[in-house]
């Protein structure tokens, strides 16, 4: 009896192990033709490979040749990975997919489960001439992530210098603050919050942003576009499902930003609470150290990526 007793509870104790060691499937939906995301979510990507040995999907704009190319908006291969990620991170910008790949990132989103946001994901798709579909260009993502796309203090520097100070809220408490100090950031301050636009859904900024040159102070019109605005922020959303998903957002993402280990922190601590291991986060932040160098192009458009560019596996 004492045996068979002894023998149940090592079978239990394998059985919770293996459990535990489930690997966590993150899926990038990558796709933005300005700021290098084809560099920066790969970069991360190999992060929480490393940190959580999690199963890495990275899904590219592909040209006919299997090439990277960031100016394909209406292409995105392999998001079928979606059917089985544990969280989604996007950082996608005015794309125009067909109807059954963009299905199968709305439905992801109506899943329950979580999801990540980088700065152009406020604008994820854009649908000019397809009526159909038109509802996400601004009401899916302003739902979802917690704003559209509505204006920016001006680019102005682009890379030479940083144009956002980035700090602390007051009160702000969480986790994804973890090892972080403020900064400065290459990005371009959006306005997400003020004058007649507000932060949507259960939204709880902590990050603020000073935008360090403004158009709008040029042509007064900070009553309407402040200097300061959220950059980051978590909320959930509850879609058909009935389930609420964590949402993590930030606004930042200039490929700049990403240099800087306290940026990276902020990335990979979000990650982290969007997964539900906050508690996993160390005091100092995960360990935001790069497994390979990262150089990435300068911000812009047009072709000023990386040319003949294929897609990275993370094994």
């Amino acid at each position: 009896m004492k045996n068979s007793l002894i023998t149940a509870l090592l079978i239990l104790s394998s059985i919770t192990t293996f459990a535990q060691k489930k690997t966590t499937h993150i899926v990038f939906v990558i796709g933005d033709e300005e700021y290098r995301s084809e560099e920066s979510m790969p970069m991360l990507g190999e992060i929480l490979h490393r940190e959580l040995g999690a199963k890495i999907s990275l899904c590219y704009p592909l040209n006919t040749n299997g090439i990277i190319d960031p100016n394909i908006t209406d292409n995105i291969e392999g998001l079928e990975a979606l059917a089985t990620a544990d969280l989604m991170v996007v950082f996608t910008r005015w794309r125009n997919l067909p109807a059954n790949q963009a299905k199968m990132i709305t439905d992801y989103a109506e899943s329950g489960r979580p999801m990540v946001g980088f700065r152009t994901a406020t604008h994820t798709f854009m649908y000019k001439d397809n009526p159909e579909m038109q509802h996400l260009n601004n009401d899916w993502p302003a739902k979802v992530f917690g704003q559209q796309w509505i204006t920016h203090h001006g680019h102005f520097e682009d890379g030479n210098a940083p144009l956002t100070e980035v700090s602390i809220l007051p009160n702000a408490k969480t986790k994804i603050l973890n090892g972080f100090e403020p900064f400065k950031a290459y990005s371009w301050l959006y306005h997400v919050d003020g004058g007649e636009w507000k932060l949507n859904g259960d939204a709880q900024p902590f990050l603020s942003g000073k935008s360090l040159r403004s158009n709008h102070e040029m042509s007064g019109n900070l009553d309407k576009f402040s200097l300061t605005n959220p950059v980051a922020w978590t909320k959930t959303y509850t879609g058909t499902s009935g389930k609420a998903a964590r949402v993590f957002f930030t606004t930042l993402g200039h490929p700049y930003d990403f240099k800087n280990e306290s940026m990276r922190k902020l990335a990979l601590n979000g990650i982290y609470w969007s997964l539900g291991m906050e508690k996993q986060i160390p005091k100092k932040g995960v360990n935001a150290e790069v497994v390979a160098e990262y150089n990435p192009n300068n911000s812009g458009f047009g072709e000023k990526f990386k040319k003949n560019m294929k897609p990275m596996v993370i094994e």
